[in-house]
């Protein structure tokens, strides 16, 4: 029983493919999940997986929107999660953050010898400082919060291997009860095709974004960088295309109007299938705006995986985990300014001997670092803890063994 609160399945790409690992590993999978004007059906069964979907009263970006949206979200899910005790039964709950108050709901069940397992997404302390740039009271009941999330938990995945030390450090979980799964996308399903030529108009490059666009994405970086191009730099040989939606949506466009970029940033909303394949298979460069701060500093951003999928060269700022997965595959702004992230785009689109290096590199570490079968292999061998008393053993000792770096 996969229960996801900030995105609904199957679009939420991790949930989506854990899902399906469990489902080809022979497990009965049902999903929990709100409702969204895409998805809303309260009721839908794909590829033999269950999902039930809720309602939620507001989009939250504010501390009464999150009280209302959390609440209305825990209420729907404990329901759900009866409803689906009845109908299908589960013997295992995983919780997906955000937010860590899920564990409220899984409890009860705990009561009847159902295990649960924190799927640990986002570091939402250090979500809540990059948002806010402050500390104070909300970020010590969400440092309780997930303290108790961990502390309920009887085994975790952790998003990195950064996450994992916080869920040892922070959480006081045993290392061997803590698997790091990247969130590596199935090359099956993003990969190459014949990509949308249109999307060039004419130019030269393109710049590429795909993700949420929230506040905190850095989508608003990506417009002052193009800005920073055209005006500052008289480089205009480029079109940027930004593919995804989100509640920044609005104010990332309406900046793009006042600067008088329309004509250089192509806004696609959310796209799938073949139409999203086409899109990302146009970039020449992909880009990954999220701006320095503790919270990116820690997290691995979905776009690494993706870009390198697709063989695109990434240019970020200097975020550390990004830096450790990229490695020589990714180009670094010299700073945290949106005019440091247009000088490191711009290097990539004169320097054609460095964008080929680039993009090689990529491809090549989405053939051997990047693997969704190897983290599946990991993910499924969490839930064979659960039911195998030597598995477990086998974990323990495996964990007392020096972890290798990837």
């Amino acid at each position: 029983m996969i229960v996801v609160e900030n995105l609904p399945v199957p679009f939420d790409r991790r949930v989506w493919q854990e899902a399906i690992a469990l489902k080809q590993a022979g497990w009965r999978v049902s999903v929990i999940c709100p409702a969204t004007e895409r998805y809303p059906h309260a009721r839908e069964e794909i590829d033999g997986i269950v999902i039930y979907r809720h309602p939620l009263p507001v989009e939250a970006r504010g501390a009464l929107g999150f009280l209302l949206e959390y609440g209305a979200a825990l209420f729907h899910e404990f329901r759900l999660l009866l409803k689906v005790s009845r109908e299908r039964g589960f013997h295992v709950i995983q919780a997906c953050n955000p937010p860590d108050l899920i564990f409220l709901v899984a409890l009860p069940f705990k009561l009847f010898g159902k295990r649960f397992i924190f799927d640990h997404h986002d570091v939402n302390p250090e979500l809540y400082e990059a948002k806010f740039g402050r500390r104070g009271l909300m970020h010590r009941l969400l440092v309780l919060f997930e303290r108790w999330t961990f502390k309920a938990a009887d085994l975790v995945i952790s998003a990195n291997d950064t996450f994992r030390d916080i869920a040892i450090a922070r959480g006081g979980k045993q290392p061997h009860d803590v698997v790091a799964v990247y969130s590596v996308p199935d090359r099956s399903r993003m990969r190459r095709v014949e990509p949308d030529r249109t999307l060039h108009r004419g130019r030269r490059f393109v710049l590429g974004y795909i993700g949420i666009i929230g506040d905190q994405d850095g989508v608003d970086h990506l417009v002052r960088a193009v800005d920073h191009l055209v005006r500052k730099e008289g480089f205009s040989d480029f079109g940027a295309v930004v593919v995804g939606d989100g509640p920044a949506l609005p104010s990332v466009r309406a900046l793009a109007t006042e600067l008088g970029l329309d004509e250089h940033i192509t806004f696609t909303g959310y796209l799938s299938g073949d139409a999203l394949l086409r899109t990302v298979s146009a970039f020449d460069i992909g880009v990954i705006p999220d701006p320095v701060n503790e919270y990116n500093d820690k997290i691995s951003m979905n776009k690494v995986f993706e870009y390198s999928a697709l063989g695109i060269p990434s240019v970020a700022y200097p975020l550390s985990e990004t830096r450790r997965l990229l490695g020589r595959a990714g180009v670094f702004a010299a700073g945290s300014a949106p005019s440091d992230l247009a000088h490191a785009c711009l290097r990539v689109m004169a320097d054609t001997e460095l964008r080929e290096r680039s993009a090689a590199a990529a491809a090549a570490l989405a053939g051997t670092a990047f693997s969704w079968e190897r983290e599946a292999q990991k993910y499924v061998g969490v839930y064979e803890r659960l039911v195998s008393p030597l598995a477990e053993e086998r974990a323990a000792a495996a964990s007392r063994q020096p972890r290798a770096t990837r």
